[in-house]
């Protein structure tokens, strides 16, 4: 009962967010999502709880506004380097280490550094993210974690830990 109620609440807000206070947007919505909710109900596996609703509004206050100053940063370091040749790169895989232990917080990790330009997640393991990066920068994993995921893994630590 619990999955289907958290389902049908985080579809309900989405189809809201995207469609706006329209009163019939607001009725289809609402069929639309009590009845996708009945369908996939069996296949989720989280439940919705009211200790969360602090870590959401951290990942939306906090997380978000960080990760879009290091996507913009790293679009201002790839388009200069697409625009001066000259720029010597130094490509390769590393490991990230990571202390987060929730599969959704990894997975947050791993998209949020594959959505930043000049990196992309290759694995994800139980401790560590293996990524490619244009310009590794660094001599060892903590040094690597530092540059490619350090503000990330911060803040994704104290949702999802």
């Amino acid at each position: 009962m619990k999955k289907g109620v958290s389902t049908f609440s985080i579809i309900w807000i989405t189809w809201i967010l995207l469609t706006g206070l329209n009163t019939n947007e607001l009725i289809l919505g609402f069929v639309v999502s009590v009845l996708l909710s009945y369908v996939i109900r069996s296949i989720i596996d989280y439940e919705f709880s009211f200790n969360s609703i602090p870590k959401i509004i951290k990942f939306f206050v906090v997380y978000i506004p960080v990760f879009l100053l290091e996507l913009i940063k790293a679009n201002l370091d790839v388009a200069y380097r697409v625009l001066s040749p000259s720029m010597p790169i130094n490509p390769g895989f590393v490991r990230i280490p990571t202390n987060i232990k929730s599969e959704y917080g990894r997975l947050t990790l791993a998209n949020s550094i594959t959505l930043t330009p000049g990196t992309i997640s290759v694995d994800v393991s139980d401790d560590s993210v293996y990524i490619h990066w244009i310009d590794v920068k660094g001599s060892n994993n903590e040094e690597y974690q530092k540059n490619v995921s350090g503000s990330f893994e911060k803040i994704l630590g104290g949702i999802f830990n």
